[in-house]
């Protein structure tokens, strides 16, 4: 969840939403509450019971299921191509090139991502596989990312790292059409110009999932259980385009059309309150079901709007929540790895009660066992591993630690004091 959960903020750079004041500490903290909700999300998961009668919350209660249910990955993926766009949208409609060249961004990525999820994937692999070759083909797919393919192992191992496999995806497509963006920008004359260039571009990637849900779905049949279908890319990738187009849009407004607390409170309160309809009403083939991810990532897209592009003046109250030290400094990627594994291990070993009345206690335990978790993988794994990507220099060179030193000019002889 760099995933968007291992997305670090970018510095606040002019004509952007940071000019004045950075919104970067609100978005680390719905990237912690963003956490949270997954992590219990999971466990309610895990204690539902299904019979002949069909399925059974842990609680029922369908107001308080349709909170938990909730789903928060497309926050993620909105927050991630938002910030990772913020840089190639600044170039394309300022002139502001100070994108870097494709394979250092790729690298960088990878110094952020890889090694705790490589690490994470050969482990659980290993646990669950104690004699070889086991599902070789399993583990196979999980270290290229392929497995958000595969209808039987999309959730094996780390199940919800399926999501990884679309944050590479959406890495890849950033490189392929970055750049030859910027350069059609720079052929326009006209600052609009460039801004409808940039905007059409993602609202055409925005509306190519949507398009391709409603051809799987209305035309050919395809169930929602059908995983590749409508967990693939081609079905989540118009989370990442919402993201897109909202780094568009506030780099084309920079310091013009900011919002008073009110409206901010105003739009953050409708957006949410859409969300909780949208997961109350989903149910399996229904409208609300089947386009669920292209409606709640516009809705994330104002809930962030509302967030970043306040007055500096008048920051909302609950601007305070986001801004926690409790939730900012909460290790989010680390936690997102860690916990499925962690609470199957613990139910497994019965350190979590077995009965539907036990949901509440196994969720604050799995809570609590999993930030512990995750802050000892932030310091043993995650955060070495990011320091990889000082061996590549600002222009995406490969760093020289042992420069040799210039030599010293030579100095004229001075002449004879006589």
């Amino acid at each position: 969840m760099t995933s968007p959960l291992a997305q670090q903020p970018p510095k606040p750079s002019r004509g952007s939403h940071g000019s004045r004041g950075s919104r970067s500490v609100e978005l680390q903290g719905f990237r912690g509450l963003a956490a949270l909700s997954t992590v219990v999300f999971h466990v309610w998961q895990q204690y539902y019971v299904y019979d002949a009668q069909g399925a059974h919350a842990p609680v029922d209660n369908p107001y308080l299921g349709a909170l938990i249910s909730l789903e928060v990955i497309d926050l993620f993926f909105v927050m991630s191509a938002y910030l990772l766009t913020l840089s190639y949208a600044r170039a394309a409609i300022d002139g502001e090139d100070r994108t870097r060249p494709g394979r250092d961004f790729l690298f960088r990525r990878a110094t952020r991502i890889l090694p705790l999820y490589f690490l994470a994937v050969l482990l659980v692999w290993s646990l669950r596989n104690p004699t070889l070759p086991g599902d070789w083909r399993d583990l196979l797919e999980h270290l290229t990312f392929t497995h958000v393919f595969d209808q039987k192992r999309i959730f094996y191992t780390l199940g919800p790292t399926w999501s990884l496999s679309l944050e590479i995806a959406f890495y890849l497509t950033l490189v392929a059409v970055g750049p030859p963006a910027i350069r059609a920008c720079r052929r326009l004359s006209t600052r609009r110009a460039r801004v409808a260039l940039c905007a059409s571009g993602c609202a055409a990637l925005y509306l190519a999932p949507v398009a391709w849900i409603a051809v799987a779905h209305h035309a050919l049949g395809v169930p929602h259980t059908n995983w590749p279908v409508y967990f693939g890319p081609q079905a989540r990738l118009g989370g990442f385009a919402a993201g897109m187009l909202l780094a568009v849009l506030l780099v084309a407004l920079g310091e013009r059309g900011r919002v008073g607390a009110r409206t901010a409170t105003a739009m953050a309160v409708t957006a949410a309150a859409g969300l909780y309809a949208l997961s109350y009403y989903s149910e399996a083939e229904n409208p609300w079901h089947t386009y669920y991810h292209p409606l709640a990532a516009l809705l994330w897209f104002a809930l962030l709007y509302a967030t970043l592009h306040v007055r500096t003046t008048a920051r909302p109250r609950w601007h305070a929540l986001l801004r926690s030290g409790w939730l900012t400094g909460l290790v989010s990627y680390s936690l997102y790895i860690w916990h499925e594994p962690l609470m199957l291990l613990l139910y497994d070993t019965g350190a979590l009660p077995r009965s539907q009345a036990g949901f509440p206690l196994a969720a604050v335990f799995v809570l609590a066992a999993g930030v512990l978790v995750a802050t000892v993988s932030y310091w043993a794994v995650e955060y070495p591993g990011s320091l990889l990507s000082a061996l590549r220099d600002k222009k995406g060179r490969p760093r020289d630690f042992y420069p040799e030193p210039k030599p010293e000019p030579r100095r004229e002889a001075e002449p004879a004091v006589r």
